[in-house]
């Protein structure tokens, strides 16, 4: 059978439209594996050094900067987790984060532009499992961190290197599946 350039450019759109199709068979598949997350699209630190950052601890408390995070993280791998008192999935992976820090997980908070008073209401109200908390008020470490919203969350192997990230809050599956895992990895 033979096509001219006619009959050709006819099918093209049945093609593309066969080819979106697809693509969206492929994403309801995996949603419904519960391996794919709409809200988490990777970070760009991934795989590279802790970039260098300074910031104040909360309520005069001690601040993280690079070498401080570098250096604990050299002893036992460790958890980044950025958020904020406005973050409603924050206020949800609260007490995921409890049963972590609990457990002894070395987890450090980073408070994404939020105001010192309203943060400490949050953790009076939610818990603190942070065993270093910092204030990012203007958010540029969050920016240099490839945060595109919180809560975020990262961890450190002993060299100081990211290894593993999620955008969104922690739920018991990707602590399961993903955040125990990583931590194993690196351990």
């Amino acid at each position: 059978m033979n096509f001219d350039r006619r009959q050709l450019l006819a099918l093209l759109p049945l093609g593309f439209a066969g080819a979106i199709g697809f693509s969206f068979w492929k994403m309801l598949d995996r949603m419904s594996a519960g391996k794919f997350d709409p809200h988490d699209i990777g970070s760009p630190l991934v795989g590279k050094k802790v970039p260098a950052f300074s910031l104040p601890g909360l309520d005069g408390g001690q601040g993280i900067d690079t070498a401080t995070l570098t250096a604990a993280a050299a002893k036992q791998p460790m958890v980044v987790n950025f958020f904020a008192s406005w973050c409603i999935p924050c206020a949800e992976e609260a007490d995921i984060l409890g049963t972590l820090g609990a457990e002894g997980i070395p987890l450090w908070g980073i408070v994404y532009e939020d105001k010192p008073d309203t943060a400490k209401k949050y953790l009076d109200k939610y818990g603190n499992p942070y065993q270093r908390l910092a204030l990012d008020i203007e958010g540029r470490v969050a920016i240099d961190w490839g945060v595109d919203g919180v809560p975020e969350t990262f961890i450190i192997d002993r060299s100081g290197t990211v290894r593993w990230h999620k955008s969104g809050p922690l739920t018991d599956d990707s602590v399961r599946q993903e955040l125990r895992p990583a931590l194993r990895s690196v351990a």
